[in-house]
């Protein structure tokens, strides 16, 4: 049966008609140190324009290579024809190794334990012998042309609302390098980036295509999530962990989405690519229809090879590159950014496109403004991957500053029939011609299915703009990976593994029942275990001070854990009534961290010298009675206004030695008497 949806109305679109088949890769920042070089894994914060002035830069390009099977991976083929300059910024955490001029050490023990230890927790099956792998990576992300991963367990489950899905591969691999800026010439892109992030490890979890529906895919990500956070081993923070969704429906093909950070966001992103694909499938048939050429079944799996070959064929001939030289045609546009382009040395170069009139598309939006699939803007994410800045067709024109005549000018230089589009290019020549050919490649593989590749969530101002995607590149090929020989295999032993599985870390559900025996508020629960602080909440009340939960608790929630021997001595010292709690901040600030019982004496002897010590209840008593002899007036003309002035006065008589908490009590229930 032909697909049923309406595209304009993504949300309305069933998963189960379309053959819907999603599955999740979670990228989670390991809080180890990095790899393969044991650098502190420290990101530096900075824009490109903060970056100082000794920290050493360096410049590469990349070239593809053969993998070890003799094949070039496609993705890398075609970064190599970018032409693009890679410059690296240097930061103290990195070193020969993250430059590529050093070989790289053995795996982080740590690491690895953390990414056992999570693979025990969905039931995954470890691999005996660990070995490194090169994942060949094109983009520039890795001074070395690739990325160290090894696979480490197989074969695990989760639960995600009230479903099992499966665990294919749980990796540990190298983070890539932090891009700070592009910066075009008329030679091509300067990428630069920050090498300060490149080689923190990260555990890559793939699932298996179990999602059964967008919403599905939310409450898998957040699953994964809350049990990575579990052995809380991971960092924290924007960007510390990343989704990448894998897609397809029926009549499309698999698609690789990543930048998906914001989990709210996953079901739409996942809906409008279900909407991507049916109306590309449409699109598809509908141009084999006017060229008299088979139809696509409405399932990839009834495709036949030497129907598709026919068609390959076909789309070649019809569609040919014939790139035209056009500038004299724009000589007088009124486009500024054509003439402004042209003054620096572009040109515009134009190709035909056969039988396209009016399938472009132009720019519509269904009811949440978000952007419609256009074939249109899917030549211009291809013409984009050369590095312009985008192009112009015959669909949107006459816009923009060009010219009806223009337009005209160009379809009469190209010999077009009414049928036929066209597409330009404003770029050197070299850039332009590339983007033209990508665009071509694209309005061939019209005739088909989607292709396998991968996509980029849109993101303006750090967010989704509106939950589509573009192109980024091919999806690769098997070519991509080949062993890593400059680190030995790692032997997982039993012993090791028996370890791992026995000393599992307590889950959030188990973490919370757990402070529910302690009677604290529901909020203070929920901040511990949010600040997963819980740990240190527990070592204070079983240590050696007995904390009290709910006193511990609050200090620990209203102060912070970077001294958390000197706030625990403090805490101690305020409840035996020693130290008050003027004192108590006074005395944590000056603190060094130090052993429990040195911090305790030291406190105790600090608290007697300087006058840190609690007043007892009559001689606050005895203080305030005075104040409100002294200032009666106040305190009829204020009332139970008075007793933030009254009590810096209070205060003041005690020389600093009572508990504000006492005293503001006692304030108010005497100026309460004398005014009820």
């Amino acid at each position: 049966m032909e697909p049923i949806g309406d595209i304009t109305n993504p949300e309305a679109l069933d998963p189960v008609s379309l053959g819907f088949m999603c599955g999740l890769e979670i990228h989670q920042q390991l809080a180890t140190a990095k790899l393969h070089s044991r650098m502190p894994s420290k990101l530096y914060e900075y824009k490109s324009e903060d970056i100082p002035s000794d920290w050493p830069r360096s410049t590469r390009r990349l070239r593809a290579s053969q993998g070890e099977g003799g094949k070039t991976d496609v993705a890398a083929r075609f970064e190599q024809r970018r032409n693009r300059t890679f410059e690296y910024v240097q930061p103290p955490n990195a070193g020969l190794i993250e430059l590529d001029e050093s070989p790289p050490r053995g795996h982080e023990p740590e690491a690895v334990d953390v990414v056992l230890t999570m693979a025990a927790l969905m039931d995954a099956k470890p691999i005996p012998n660990l070995q490194a792998m090169r994942k060949t990576v094109v983009d520039g992300s890795n001074t070395s042309g690739f990325q160290r991963t090894t696979i480490v367990a197989t074969g695990g489950k989760i639960e995600a609302d009230s479903s099992q899905v499966g665990i294919d591969i749980i990796s540990l691999e190298e983070d890539s390098a932090r891009k700070l800026e592009t910066k075009r010439s008329e030679l091509g892109e300067t990428v630069v980036y920050n090498l300060d992030r490149l080689g923190v490890p990260l555990v890559e979890v793939a699932t298996a295509p179990d999602v059964r529906s967008p919403e599905h895919a939310k409450d898998t990500a957040l699953a994964l999530g809350r049990l990575l956070r579990d052995t809380r081993r991971v960092r924290r923070g924007l960007g510390s962990i990343r989704q990448d969704l894998n897609v397809s429906v029926a009549c499309g093909d698999r698609v690789e989405i990543k930048g998906c950070q914001d989990l709210d966001w996953i079901p739409r992103i996942i809906r409008l690519e279900m909407a991507r694909q049916l109306h590309f499938y449409r699109l598809a048939n509908e141009l084999r229809s006017a060229a008299s050429l088979p139809l696509l079944p409405p399932d990839r799996e009834m495709d036949s090879k030497p129907v598709e070959n026919r068609v390959h064929l076909a789309t070649s001939n019809r569609i040919q590159l014939d790139i035209h030289e056009l500038t004299e045609i724009f000589s007088e546009c009124e486009s500024e950014m054509v003439l402004s382009s042209l003054a620096t040395g572009s040109s515009v170069l134009g190709v035909p496109l056969p039988g396209f009139s009016g399938l472009l598309g132009k720019k519509t939006t269904d009811e949440n403004e978000t952007q419609l699939p256009r074939l249109g803007r899917e030549l211009a994410s291809a013409a984009k991957l050369a590095g312009v800045a985008g192009i112009f067709h015959s669909d949107e024109l006459p816009a923009y500053g060009i010219s009806a005549s223009e337009v005209d000018s160009v379809r009469s230089a190209l010999s077009l029939s009414e049928q036929d589009a066209f597409v330009l290019c404003v770029a050197p020549g070299w850039q332009g011609e590339l983007a033209l050919e990508s665009v071509v490649y694209r309005a061939r593989i019209a005739f088909n299915r989607i292709p396998q590749e991968v996509r980029n969530v849109v993101i303006r101002k750090g967010k989704p703009e509106d939950g589509t995607t573009t192109a980024l590149r091919p999806l690769p090929g098997g070519a991509r990976m080949y062993p890593e020989t400059d680190i030995p295999v790692l032997e997982i032993t039993p012993d090791r593994w028996s370890s791992i599985c026995e000393n599992l870390p307590l889950t959030a559900h188990e973490r919370k029942e757990r402070l529910n025996v302690l009677e604290l508020s529901t909020n203070q629960v929920e901040a511990l275990l949010n600040g997963e602080i819980d740990d240190l909440l527990f070592q204070g009340i079983e240590g050696p001070l007995e904390l009290p939960p709910k006193a511990w608790a609050s200090a620990l929630l209203e102060t912070g854990t970077d001294k958390p021997n000197a706030l625990a001595a403090s805490v101690h010292l305020r409840e035996q009534g020693m130290l008050t709690r003027e004192g108590a901040e006074t005395l944590l600030m000056e603190s060094a961290e130090a052993p429990l019982d040195e911090l305790v004496s030291w406190m105790s002897s600090e608290s007697e010298s300087r006058g840190f010590v609690p007043a007892d209840t009559s001689s606050i008593e005895e203080a305030v009675d005075t104040v409100l002899s002294e200032r009666a007036d106040f305190i009829e003309e204020r009332g139970m206004g008075a007793v933030g002035p009254l009590m810096g006065m209070v205060m003041q008589k005690l020389g600093g030695s009572a508990d504000g908490k006492a005293v503001s009590q006692i304030l108010r229930d005497r100026i309460n008497e004398k005014i009820g």
